[in-house]
């Protein structure tokens, strides 16, 4: 089955409309393999069926599970490693000194889906942070799908060994009948809660460090600086952002300026950061 030219219309203008995202022509395969299970899910025959019966019928309930299955991405424990190491290497050394007051840092993960960067955050503070430090980790993520998954902390053997070394399984999980459990010691420093990046932001105490990896790679570029924009006003001004590989500020805006953070690089707010911190990318 092949989805129609107007079913694809809908269904992007939909996911536009609600997450900006941006689903480009040839993506018809994609929307189908995501929405099959949402058609079963409903008792539709198929995703035709599912589809035209919305179109018929609008439904909100339908249209947030849509938005839940083209807004689910892939996920892993310390997703490419580089700046979690850039975190222990560079980034917690020097807030360390500069928060050496108040003894308390909070992180953003702006994209959770099921919360394995969250987490994996969580593990690299316990790990990393002196003794008498705090820590508070904010997971956000547009899916409520996601952030009730994210919430209790629950995985898969097979989710579990993407990406997490055995000596982390056991220290910081416990079974919880065929799935792991994160520990409650580690689940009450992180929280979750459902937020779209692409409205405005809603009253959050500023962050030290702001994970808001690959997700801007589904947005044009206007929507981008929307929200660079909104995150920088919830950055400390000598805070770190974090964004994926294939991401960048560079020619969207200038507020930011990239700086060398170990073997991976990060953003921070220009004219704000301290001095042999790092140097222009």
């Amino acid at each position: 089955m092949t989805l129609s030219q107007s079913d694809f219309s809908f269904v992007s203008n939909l996911v536009r409309k609600e997450a900006s995202i941006v689903l480009a022509p040839g993506k018809e395969y994609l929307v189908e393999a995501r929405l099959i299970p949402v058609a079963r899910a409903v008792g539709a025959a198929n995703v035709n069926e599912f589809l035209a019966d919305l179109q018929r019928r609008p439904n909100p309930q339908f249209q947030r599970k849509i938005i839940d299955a083209l807004t689910t991405n892939e996920t892993s424990w310390f997703r490419d490693r580089e700046p979690f190491s850039a975190l222990t290497d560079v980034v917690l050394p020097e807030l360390v000194k500069s928060r050496a007051s108040t003894r308390k840092l909070r992180f953003w993960s702006a994209a959770s889906s099921s919360g394995q960067e969250a987490y994996s955050l969580a593990i690299t503070m316990q790990e990393n942070l002196p003794t008498g430090w705090n820590y508070e980790i904010q997971g956000t993520d547009i899916s409520h799908t996601m952030v009730e998954r994210a919430s209790k902390g629950e995985y898969s053997q097979v989710e579990v060994n993407r990406g997490l070394p055995a000596t982390q399984l056991v220290q910081y999980f416990e079974r919880a009948g065929a799935h792991w459990r994160i520990i409650q010691p580690l689940r009450r420093n992180v929280s979750f809660k459902h937020m779209s990046l692409t409205a405005p932001f809603p009253p959050m105490q500023p962050f030290d460090v702001i994970f808001l990896r690959n997700v801007l790679i589904y947005f044009d570029v206007a929507t981008k600086r929307q929200v660079l924009q909104q995150a920088a006003k919830l950055l400390r001004p000598d805070g770190w952002l974090f964004l994926g590989a294939a991401e960048t500020t560079i020619g969207i805006d200038d507020n930011y300026e990239r700086v060398a953070a170990g073997r991976t690089s990060a953003y921070r707010i220009r004219n704000a950061v301290p001095a042999g911190a790092g140097r222009r990318g």
